[in-house]
C-alpha cells in the first residue's frame, strides 16, 4: 500500500472526500513526524509505537576494499507492533 491507497482506504472508510482524507493522512503523518523529530515518542493503543533510538558511531569496512570506513552516529526510527497486531496477524 502507498499513500494514495492510503488515501483513498481512508476516504472510503470514514466516508471523506479523497482530499479531506489526504489532509487527515498529511496531518497525522506530519504529528508522527514532528513528535519523533522532538525525541518524543508516538503510541497509537493496539497499533504499536514509534521511537528514535541513537545508534553510536562506529567502524566499518569497505566489502570492495576491505579498508576501514567510519560509519557516523545517526537517530534511528524503532517500531514496535502492540501485541493486538501481533495477535491479529497470526489469526
Amino acid at each position: 500500500m502507498n499513500k494514495n491507497d492510503l488515501i483513498d482506504t481512508v476516504a472510503d472508510k470514514a466516508a471523506l472526500s479523497k482530499s479531506d482524507a489526504a489532509k487527515v493522512v498529511d496531518a497525522v503523518l506530519s504529528a508522527i513526524t514532528d513528535t519523533l523529530k522532538g525525541g518524543g515518542e508516538v503510541r497509537l493503543s493496539g497499533f504499536g509505537s514509534y521511537h528514535v533510538h541513537n545508534r553510536a558511531a562506529s567502524t566499518g569496512r569497505n566489502p570492495l576494499t576491505g579498508a576501514a570506513i567510519q560509519i557516523a552516529a545517526s537517530r534511528q526510527i524503532k517500531f514496535k507492533a502492540s501485541k493486538t497486531l501481533k495477535d491479529d496477524l497470526n489469526r
